[in-house]
């Protein structure tokens, strides 16, 4: 008895540092996204295929499922598509795994269940969260995965942001991101960062890729909406009325 005591008390022990080494993470600023927004989808769509599918797979996506995002299939082979893909493959990355390991140092992974994995929030944090360091092969740094060996693909976009010692309004320091470039969705009004336009982009992106994650999960939503109306329209009448009849003679 007094082994297995000791035993509880050291698992118990193991856990504190877990526990405090979690809370010491960054909070994650919650990601706008709505998979029911197909224009936002489209958009999404079109960024990834155009700038993520140059190095990262999509390998259980196929191209013909975008038309369930009122795409036609003229327009998925015009706007989405490689010249040597066919509307039924998958999406494949345009660089050889090959290749992509001598480059970076490792094949990029497989994007296509990465939103379910990884969740939302952190890949709007990852696609705003790149800023220049010189001491990293590709020149770039993220504060969400640091040491990332991805390059900044949307650059042009957001511009150039840099991690550099600021003060609060109480006069203690903190590490934060300033936009030192603007791109070509950026601005700077008054001295301050306008990044609206880029964030935005970077949030139909990242609902593209909650949607390709489950790409169902809109219809399986209907579907469950309309189970509940059922349950409640013509179950629950059925299961009271029984219950009344049930008990109608005890007293």
């Amino acid at each position: 008895m007094k082994n297995r005591f000791r035993h509880l008390i050291a698992a118990l022990a193991l856990l504190v540092p877990v526990a405090g080494f979690a809370n010491t993470a960054p909070a994650l600023e919650k990601a706008p996204i709505d998979i029911r927004d197909v224009e936002s989808l489209q958009r999404g769509a079109h960024t990834f295929t155009n700038y993520c599918l140059s190095c990262h797979s999509a390998s259980f996506m196929r191209f013909n499922r975008l038309q369930d995002l009122s795409l036609t299939e003229a327009q998925i082979k015009e706007n989405l598509m490689f010249t040597t893909d066919k509307i039924g493959d998958t999406m494949n990355a345009a660089m050889s795994s090959k290749d992509a390991a001598q480059w970076f140092g490792a094949a990029p992974p497989d994007l296509t269940i990465i939103a379910r994995s990884r969740g939302a929030d952190y890949l709007y944090a990852y696609m705003r969260g790149f800023y220049r360091d010189e001491t990293r092969p590709t020149g770039w740094n993220n504060t969400v995965f640091d040491k990332a060996g991805m390059p900044h693909i949307l650059w042009e976009w957001q511009g150039e942001q840099r991690m550099q010692v600021v003060k609060d309004k109480n006069g203690h320091e903190e590490h934060k991101l300033v936009l030192t470039k603007p791109g070509t969705m950026t601005k700077i009004v008054d001295g301050k960062a306008d990044t609206a336009d880029y964030d935005r982009r970077a949030a139909d992106l990242v609902n593209y890729m909650v949607y390709m994650a489950e790409p169902v999960q809109t219809k399986r939503h209907q579907i469950g909406a309309m189970v509940i109306l059922f349950l409640s329209l013509v179950l629950l009448p059925l299961a009271y009325f029984l219950k009344k009849e049930y008990w109608k003679d005890v007293h």
